[in-house]
């Protein structure tokens, strides 16, 4: 079933009247634990269309500004052909509209942020996420969801937020002071100053992974981890990147749905709308 975001109408969701094109990529092709996130685009896409669309905080409709949704990318064979059909499409887009990438498995992610690297000179990727995903080759290939902040890394700086995994070989693949682990933002009041002051360029592409949220809060990821970001921290991190620097477009990926709790959902499709207000309206 094919859902707008937001359920809106052709007036709002047409293409050349949206300033906004939401591209959905349902891979899962190299998750390792609990599959699923391949459901997580139409999943969110259906929970936005159940949403209210005025927001109380900035006390307008952030819809207006016109948000395009694609048809679903895929199926793909592979995560090298995934990335290189997705990075293809996504180009196609990022001069003239503003770009938001729904997953699926986090290996999604580098196709939109090499579109965004080679459109914006000077870039920095901001990664929030319960894992470092720096692992330079895994099961095989280096475009498993646990290498796509490597490869990132190969084309613009990395700040990691959130962070509470990862694996020993990772431990020398990062600049230290790039990383923000979970259960030091606990103790720092100044965090999101220190976070923003490690992105040294003004233009930045943001990428979400669901798990990087508290599984109190969002337990329908692929590999929860207790100790995570709760909504509103959150949301006051984005608000600040928002407000500070130039985000040329962002990602959520890793929604695993659950068909008996649709909160998940719903949290990942107001995250997108929130943004979309920062973006706009800020």
């Amino acid at each position: 079933m094919k859902y707008n975001f937001g359920g809106l109408e052709e007036k709002f969701s047409s293409y050349d009247s949206s300033n906004i094109v939401i591209v959905p990529i349902p891979y899962d092709g190299t998750s390792t634990w609990i599959k699923g996130a391949d459901k997580g685009p139409e999943a969110i896409l259906e929970a936005s269309a159940n949403m209210e669309l005025y927001d109380i905080e900035y006390d307008t409709e952030f819809y207006t500004v016109g948000i395009h949704t694609l048809e679903p990318l895929g199926p793909y064979a592979s995560p090298e052909e995934m990335v290189e059909n997705a990075y293809q499409e996504i180009k196609q887009h990022v001069s003239n509209k503003f770009v938001i990438t729904l997953g699926g498995e986090h290996s999604i992610s580098y196709a939109p942020i090499k579109a965004h690297v080679e459109e914006y000179e000077s870039l920095t990727v901001l990664q929030l996420d319960a894992h470092s995903d720096l692992r330079d080759e895994y099961e095989g290939s280096k475009f498993n969801h646990a290498c796509v902040m490597a490869r990132a890394k190969e084309i613009a700086p990395v700040v990691h937020v959130g962070i509470r995994s990862q694996c020993v070989e990772e431990l020398n693949s990062f600049d230290k002071e790039n990383m923000f682990y979970a259960h030091e933002l606990y103790y720092n009041r100044n965090w999101i100053e220190d976070v923003l002051s490690r992105i040294k360029t003004k233009n930045v592409y943001i990428t979400i992974d669901l798990d990087v949220f508290d599984p109190s809060i969002m337990p329908s990821t692929g590999t929860p981890e207790p100790g995570g970001l709760l909504w509103y921290e959150t949301l006051e991190l984005l608000e600040e990147t928002f407000r500070k620097k130039n985000v040329v477009g962002f990602d959520v990926v890793e929604l695993c749905p659950n068909e008996h709790n649709k909160a998940p959902n719903f949290l990942a499709a107001k995250l997108v709308y929130k943004m979309i207000g920062y973006k706009f309206y800020m």
